[in-house]
């Protein structure tokens, strides 16, 4: 058996106990949460958002599912309401920063506040060998810029709690620094994007600007950019890097009001936003996230995550 069909057997056994442990029930006194539990999931009206939002859900959490179109996100919103569950529907766009306040100022009304925040929201435009950056800023504005907007908006409504708040965001493989096969072998980039210590979010945003310049004059491709889906790519190494600058700024917070922020990578799913070309299903896919949110008694900040497995940036 070669290297490669030995990995392709461990990811099977992976995700074969990943489907065990899911079937195991969360005990008493491991759920900290109640129906007052109040999570907010961005762009769920399908995919692994809806599926995040299913799950979390059917944990007895109270839900608010966002979409940028409404029809689209109400009638979601039924389809899990018929099913018993506790969701709410709520219009968002997270790059439009006057939706963004718009929905804050709801939350707060409606709920006084929230527990729980899925980064899901993003958009693609590359499918299989495809690498253009046509729309280069739609993706870096709304994966990176707009996942920001709403760590920053929500933070101050995230409601104190023995347990703290959490705030877990989807992001992909493809985003790691030192990727073999997708990384940015600009040496000075990687570097002040690796140096957690004086990492900052003016270094991550003049990033992200400066790829976007390259792009429109037409110079990115001798800049040390990911070969691979390098918009998408870039927008998720921009969310790898908030994350980990964030949860050294939150871990300043007195017990009681912490609260813990975590990436991860759900993998290759089949859903629009991969042209239905994946081979996870999106149930698979929302396990780690909703796993990460609901924590009993380990509190990790910080990190990023694949199939309930740390892995590197």
């Amino acid at each position: 058996m070669d290297k490669k069909e030995k990995a392709k057997e461990r990811k099977e056994q992976r995700r074969q106990e990943i489907s065990l442990l899911r079937t195991i029930p969360y005990s008493d006194h491991q759920r900290w949460w109640s129906s007052d539990t109040i999570a907010v999931v961005t762009g769920a009206n399908r995919g692994i958002g809806f599926e995040i939002a299913h799950q979390l859900a059917s944990h007895g959490v109270t839900v608010v599912l966002t979409s940028r179109e409404t029809a689209v996100g109400e009638e979601a919103v039924k389809v899990l309401q018929e099913g018993g569950l506790n969701v709410a529907f709520h219009q968002l766009d997270i790059v439009d920063l006057e939706s963004v306040q718009v929905f804050c100022d709801w939350i707060k009304e409606t709920y006084g506040g929230l527990d729980i925040l899925i980064n899901n929201a993003g958009v693609n435009f590359n499918y299989g060998k495809e690498n253009s950056v046509e729309f280069a800023e739609t993706v870096i504005q709304t994966n990176y810029f707009g996942t920001k907007n709403m760590i920053n908006a929500l933070i101050p409504l995230m409601r104190p709690s023995p347990a703290g708040a959490r705030i877990v965001s989807v992001t992909s493989r493809l985003g790691r620094l030192n990727s073999k096969r997708n990384g940015i072998s600009n040496v000075s980039v990687r570097q002040q994007l690796e140096d957690v210590d004086t990492l900052s979010e003016e270094v991550i945003d003049n990033t992200m600007n400066k790829f976007l310049e390259q792009v429109k004059d037409g110079t990115w491709e001798s800049e040390g950019w990911p070969h691979v889906f390098t918009d998408y790519s870039l927008s998720k190494l921009a969310v790898n890097a908030y994350t980990r600058l964030m949860a050294r700024i939150l871990e300043e917070r007195p017990e009681g009001h912490k609260i813990y922020i975590n990436c991860y990578c759900p993998g290759w799913v089949k859903t629009a936003l991969t042209g239905w070309a994946g081979h996870v299903s999106p149930e698979e896919a929302a396990d780690t996230a909703v796993w990460l949110a609901l924590l009993p008694d380990q509190f990790v900040s910080g990190k990023f995550f694949a199939e309930r497995r740390e892995i590197n940036f």
